[in-house]
């Protein structure tokens, strides 16, 4: 018998770990970008159009998540540390699968998904700070193209179906600071 090499399947790959962050502006409305589609390998038919998310990213190796959300959210807004305040975090993390379409492609095919620690924080800055199209001060490539204040409770219908189970469970934990300060 011929033995061959175990080739692992989606269900057998761990999850990356991941922020998320919910940025609140003193209307009680939650920061949405519009993710840029070019260069998005297999997403693009995934999206369907619910291209429209908040602020997330990976872990680096050793970095505390509170400190990730942080880098992430200057990374992607060029909102720095200093014109947010922590509003609270999650009770746990919240997971989700990628599509098999995206599998093989993201991140090297070595994920199934994500798995993320969501942060709330208000943004006590104006809106001129967020600079989206030259985040992180110009030395980070754009994830979006466009953003915009919505209610928090519409951003489930805005992101993509396979990431709407998280976004759902988001709001459920922060509907507290969803309204004006």
């Amino acid at each position: 018998m011929v033995s061959r090499p175990h080739t692992p399947s989606l269900a057998d790959l761990p999850y990356r770990p991941c922020v998320g962050i919910a940025l609140f502006n003193r209307d009680g409305l939650v920061f949405a970008g519009r993710r840029r589609l070019d260069g998005d390998p297999g997403l693009g038919g995934a999206l369907g159009g619910h291209a429209w998310q908040m602020p997330q990213g990976g872990i680096d190796p050793g970095e505390a998540p509170g400190d990730a959300a942080l880098r992430e959210l200057y990374e992607e807004t060029s909102v720095p540390a200093g014109s947010v305040r922590l509003l609270g975090e999650a009770p746990g993390w919240y997971s989700y699968d990628l599509p098999t379409l995206a599998s093989g492609k993201l991140w090297k095919g070595r994920y199934r998904g994500q798995t993320q620690k969501w942060f709330a924080f208000a943004f006590l800055g104006s809106d001129g700070e967020i600079d989206i199209h030259h985040p992180g001060g110009g030395t980070h490539k754009a994830e979006f193209d466009d953003w915009r204040w919505e209610p928090l409770d519409r951003l489930p219908e805005l992101i993509v179906p396979f990431k709407r189970p998280v976004y759902e469970q988001v709001v459920a934990a922060f509907t507290p600071y969803a309204r004006p300060a």
